[in-house]
């Protein structure tokens, strides 16, 4: 096959990512993953090159650990057959090509504008004219909800066609507060500006983000992270895992009007997200993870903190699930609600929980692993009916397997490690991905360097780009009632879509 296998947090030299015509890139990329669930496409994007527009694919092999990297230049303005005809799972990727470089898809179903950026190709149409999806019928009827709305939940319009009380059809429509993210990278020079700008992505997903930007920038300089500070962003990244998922918990709870649940919930998320205050003095824990060393190293004092954070959580943890789990209340919002079988998760390419909540296994931590996950033996917490109760459940295992870990890892602490340098100097003409996992899911980032080692392109996906759709068709032939708790059941990210 006319592709580079590389493997995560590995950089390469742009020249050596195989360029092929357009035919040959579409039928190559679209055949790895149809009916193949251990892969999938974890990045497709392009740049301009001269009077050509660069298609980079890249496809994630999960049974084998790599990554499945080819290319393809098409003519500015050029009208393609689309990947999304053959496997739909690239619907987003290619109508974000379509926003930012016009290329035209003469059979893509769905060619819609992602985010109405401000730089993109075309900038007639606004976001307030965006073509929703509609049915003429006397006996339906369309509620729209947003852009602003329910209290600190960030922009975002869902437009939903009923009959009656039952959900026909919903429509997401995000891009409110596009940032420009990626193109701040390249104006900003300097690494601290860099770094900080990695953190502001997703203020729930900060250590997710930062550790794939701090692994792609170590590995585009070649500057690899020592034992020590591998050891702190692992247990950051489960420490970010409980705190978000406890909250998340307390929110479904409230949705569902079990406020005893919504209560202690909320209470417990408090201390751990507070212990990132007292490591390194932000409770989002801003400023814990830098590219090339480690500021706040980790140590026994830290250790004994930490132990005591999580045996005052646990057993109120468990005894609220065994609480709230038992309520038939809680159990009839939750099971059968917001249902989605493999084969559609399969379709849409989802990933994290929203895929290993019905048989996908689909977890960085051990299809791609880094840190030391390795040495955890890291095994993907897997429900099996795909519904609101299948996403509680993880998060609820989950939480409880990031304390065992974290635990293990309390028992060796390492000795702290010489600071490498802090001004990483990048290679020239070079490409590398990385990928963590978030507690949503699989986070990525990307980037080209150009020949004087400074970066061309620089690209973000959080899982949520996604993972929306999922959330589009969970709620079909539910009644719009259920719509918060199968919204809050994925708490996808809208700044991490719109970045």
């Amino acid at each position: 096959m006319n592709n580079l296998i590389i493997n995560n947090h590995q950089s390469v030299p742009v020249s050596s990512i195989p360029e092929t015509n357009y035919e040959l890139f579409l039928e190559m990329n679209t055949s790895l993953v149809a009916d193949h669930p251990e892969r999938h496409c974890v990045l497709y994007f392009g740049f301009r090159n001269a009077d050509t527009i660069r298609l980079i694919c890249c496809i994630a092999d999960d049974n084998n650990h790599n990554i499945l990297v080819s290319s393809s230049a098409v003519k500015d303005g050029a009208v393609l057959d689309s990947f999304t005809s053959r496997h739909f799972s690239f619907e987003k990727f290619e109508r974000e090509l379509h926003e930012n470089f016009g290329i035209e898809y003469s059979n893509h179903p769905w060619l819609k504008p992602v985010r109405y950026s401000y730089n993109r190709n075309k900038k007639t149409g606004n976001i307030a004219d965006y073509p929703f999806y509609g049915i003429e019928s006397e006996e339906l009827h369309e509620v729209g909800v947003g852009p602003v709305h329910a209290g600190i939940i960030e922009p975002g319009h869902f437009r939903f066609i009923c009959n009656g009380e039952q959900i026909l059809h919903l429509e997401i429509q995000l891009g409110y507060q596009h940032r420009g993210v990626e193109q701040l990278f390249l104006d900003r020079k300097k690494l601290l500006q860099r770094t900080i700008l990695a953190e502001s992505i997703a203020g729930d997903s900060v250590i997710g983000h930062t550790t794939a930007f701090a692994y792609l920038f170590e590995s585009l300089s070649d500057s690899y992270p020592g034992n020590e500070t591998l050891y702190s962003r692992t247990i950051a990244q489960e420490i970010e895992r409980i705190a978000i998922h406890t909250g998340d918990l307390s929110a479904l709870a409230g949705d569902v009007a079990y406020q005893l649940g919504n209560s202690v919930f909320g209470r417990l998320r408090t201390p751990v997200i507070n212990y990132f205050q007292e490591w390194c003095g932000n409770r989002l824990s801003k400023g814990l993870i830098r590219p090339g060393y480690n500021p706040y190293p980790f140590n026994k004092a830290l250790a004994e903190r930490l132990i005591s954070v999580l045996d005052a959580f646990e057993p109120d943890f468990v005894e609220m699930n065994k609480e709230m789990s038992s309520l038939p209340s809680t159990l009839s919002r939750f099971e059968r609600t917001g249902m989605l079988k493999k084969e559609q998760l399969l379709a849409v390419g989802t990933v994290g929980m929203s895929a290993r909540m019905n048989d996908l296994v689909r977890d960085i931590r051990i299809s791609h692993p880094y840190g030391l996950y390795p040495q955890l033996n890291h095994d993907p917490v897997i429900k099996h009916h795909g519904d609101v109760y299948s996403r509680v459940q993880i998060r609820k295992e989950e939480v409880l397997q990031s304390i065992s870990y974290i635990r293990s890892l309390l028992n060796d602490i390492p000795e702290s490690e010489p600071a490498n340098d802090k001004h990483l100097t990048l290679k020239p003409d070079s490409f590398a991905i990385s990928l963590t996992e978030g507690w949503r899911g699989e986070i990525c980032h990307a980037a080209i360097t150009d020949k004087n080692g400074d970066l061309l392109i620089y690209k973000v996906k959080d899982p949520s780009f996604h993972n929306w759709l999922a959330l589009a068709l969970a709620v079909r032939n539910n009644e719009i009632s259920d719509f918060p708790v199968c919204n809050k059941s994925f708490d996808l990210s809208y700044c991490g879509h719109d970045l």
